[in-house]
């Protein structure tokens, strides 16, 4: 187990997994008191998304406001937006640094920037060429760090010209905030490695080891990096589903389990990504450049083959649910248990599932505590039951 610190973070998608126009408003409300609970409890850091037109699974499409609205409400928690989509078609790399760095000013130094290819609709509905979205990405986070730290910044290359320029603002953090990658396959972990920036892999239902494999490839790549920015960033954070409940019995009432189930089985409807590509990952066979992973395809192919008599107990409960079955609470409940990395359960529970990660050198664990089906006030008690609870321990 590594004896870096080790820190409980707060993740959110902004969702609503039933929308109803009349409420839609109040997400961004929940969101800020889930964030000020936070803060109060000594979370690390409070980390949005970037999502278009994904109606159900995310209201994030204008994080950096977002990240001010909390920053504004919040003291001590960091803010980290964990994937700037990084394609220019989508972000210009100069709008996301000035974007950023206000919101470090704002904040008075919490801001921690992530940067990701994005992919599917996203990349349809700005013209996105897929051939050149992981170098724009690796030029971005070139990029970046020296708008930040240089009076005098251009740039020339076949992806993209940037005349002499001061980019204003700068950080305010000293000498700039933290950056990260957002990593889901093989390649693009080496590729972090490489640039000396941190990790923000993701979890879900795939196996730990799978993950743990991952991080070895970052490893290795980090250890003859040239760092994009001043100062390496060699963290690792992971992205998860967790609810933490008084009791077991509680956790299975709060739906937590048919919340994760649901998530799994509405992202690849959101985003027009074949449903194969998660369930791959969920028995740990994750393809470095999948080419799924990046292609729009119509609604009729996403769904792909439902065997609802797969051997994997969780892929056989998310194909009965896809397939319209009632799921029983109690059965989700011990499904999901039986999967390490799925953090959802009783203190006792959360504890050892988080034990599992520590063992395999996570520095930050992402948590997941408002997703699907939970309500408001059942997300607040989970955060403030790990704060109470957990973060003294770590």
């Amino acid at each position: 187990m590594s004896n870096r610190p080790f820190r409980l973070d707060l993740f959110s998608e902004l969702q609503r997994a039933e929308p109803d126009p009349a409420r839609e408003h109040q997400v961004y409300f929940d969101a800020i008191e889930q964030a000020a609970l936070a803060d109060r409890l000594g979370y690390g850091c409070w980390w949005t998304v970037e999502h278009h037109g994904a109606p159900r699974f995310s209201y994030s499409a204008v994080p950096e406001m977002m990240l001010g609205a909390i920053a504004h409400n919040t003291e001590n928690i960091h803010l980290g937006h964990s994937g700037v989509l990084a394609p220019f078609n989508i972000n210009h790399p100069i709008r996301v640094a000035e974007r950023a760095a206000f919101v470090d000013v704002m904040s008075r130094g919490r801001l921690e920037l992530g940067l990701a290819r994005s992919g599917g609709t996203e990349w349809d509905a700005f013209g996105v060429d897929p051939d050149q979205s992981r170098n724009q990405l690796r030029e971005a986070l070139q990029m970046i760090p020296r708008m930040w730290t240089e009076d005098d910044f251009e740039w020339s290359s076949p992806l993209i010209e940037i005349p002499e320029r001061n980019v204003l603002p700068k950080p305010y953090q000293d000498p700039h905030p933290p950056l990260w990658q957002t990593c889901t396959s093989p390649d693009s972990f080496e590729m972090a490695g490489e640039l000396g920036v941190g990790v923000l892999a993701t979890t879900l239902f795939t196996p730990l080891h799978t993950l743990d494999s991952m991080f070895a490839r970052y490893d290795a790549a980090l250890e003859n990096a040239t760092p994009v920015g001043r100062f390496v960033n060699d963290q690792k954070a992971v992205f998860t589903f967790m609810h933490c409940a008084e009791t077991r019995q509680q956790a299975i009432d709060s739906r937590a389990a048919e919340s994760a189930l649901w998530f799994l089985n509405a992202a690849p409807d959101v985003f027009r990504v074949p449903r194969s590509v998660w369930i791959d990952a969920i028995r740990g066979d994750v393809a470095s450049n999948d080419p799924r992973a990046g292609t729009s395809v119509d609604t009729s192919e996403i769904r792909g083959e439902v065997d609802l008599n797969d051997p994997v107990p969780v892929i056989r409960l998310l194909n009965r649910q896809l397939m319209g079955e009632k799921v029983d609470p109690v059965e989700a409940f011990e499904t999901l248990q039986a999967i390490e990395s799925v953090v959802i359960g009783d203190v006792d529970d959360c504890r050892k599932k988080i034990q599992g990660y520590r063992k395999i050198g996570i520095d930050r664990l992402m948590c997941l505590m408002s997703f699907g089906y939970i309500e408001q006030k059942d997300v607040l008690g989970s955060i403030r039951l790990a704060g109470e609870e957990l973060i003294p321990e770590l």
